[in-house]
């Protein structure tokens, strides 16, 4: 593997403040698509201006984080994706090293994820999952299992992926050598409409991955205890006014009630 053989996928929504600094962390990477789910035409001129070599793609209908990536696969004509949020920032030799170590291992590996730069460790370690924010995928060994599961719009996705995998006994390792950063949260800037859809999704993806993989009853006896906690702090908040922290555990248990009656997750967030 090298270079020519990874493309870089990025989902975005909103996310104009910290993208340019991905994009200027991405050295020797000529293939890059960007789907973004706000429809913004203004970041889309303004990133082509900078950038004409990249594809940027709007989504008139915003289907989520993993059916975003999902469409980037699709797209792509290389053998390798590597799959970052717009609030990252790669190190000088981050992709060197993730395809070094490919190339060490003779690309037997479904995701190959580089590590956060506060954790020490050299080489590559073999786990059950890792965080989404960044990830090299191999694209024949994610299509075996259909890529990302599209019922989730935020939030656990990729640990289902890596879930999935798993069972079939595909490998996924983490490049201890190839840092990155992860300013976390940070990859929309629509205030605490954000924070609303984070919390709503949460707790839908967290109910949905368990009736998915350990059945209904187990999902229902794992939830039901903080289904009933955010219900009656909704009331509390309401109570003594506190709007922000009201409507922060209204969703929370709106989530998590809409997760365990079956119902898809059709909480979007609002913007002007």
């Amino acid at each position: 593997m090298n270079f020519k053989d990874i493309t870089v996928g990025i989902v975005t929504f909103r996310s104009e403040k910290v993208i340019f600094k991905c994009l200027k962390s991405l050295i020797n990477i000529k293939k890059i698509i960007i789907l973004d789910n706000s429809n913004d035409l203004f970041l889309k001129e303004k990133i082509k201006k900078i950038y004409p070599h990249i594809k940027f793609i709007l989504s008139k209908k915003n289907n989520g984080y993993g059916a975003g990536n999902n469409k980037i696969f699709r797209l792509a004509k290389t053998s390798h994706i590597l799959v970052l949020n717009p609030d990252t920032i790669l190190s000088k030799n981050c992709i060197k090293e993730l395809i070094h170590q490919a190339n060490l291992i003779k690309n037997k590996f479904a995701i190959l994820a580089p590590s956060e730069k506060k954790i020490i460790k050299k080489g590559i370690t073999e786990v059950e999952h890792v965080k989404g924010f960044s990830m090299l995928v191999n694209l024949s060994k994610i299509k075996k299992i259909k890529m990302f599961d599209e019922n989730y719009f935020l939030y656990l996705e990729e640990i289902d992926l890596c879930k999935r995998l798993k069972l079939i006994s595909e490998k996924i390792y983490i490049c201890g050598k190839a840092k990155i950063t992860h300013l976390s949260a940070k990859s929309s800037n629509i205030g605490f409409e954000f924070e609303k859809c984070r919390n709503w999704h949460w707790m839908w993806s967290k109910v949905y991955y368990d009736k998915k993989f350990y059945g209904r009853i187990y999902a229902i006896k794992r939830s039901f205890f903080y289904l009933l906690k955010n219900f009656f702090k909704s009331i509390f908040f309401l109570l003594i006014l506190n709007y922000d922290k009201f409507m922060i555990s209204y969703l929370r248990f709106s989530g998590t009630y809409n997760s365990l009656i079956g119902k898809r997750s059709w909480y979007r967030p609002k913007i002007n």
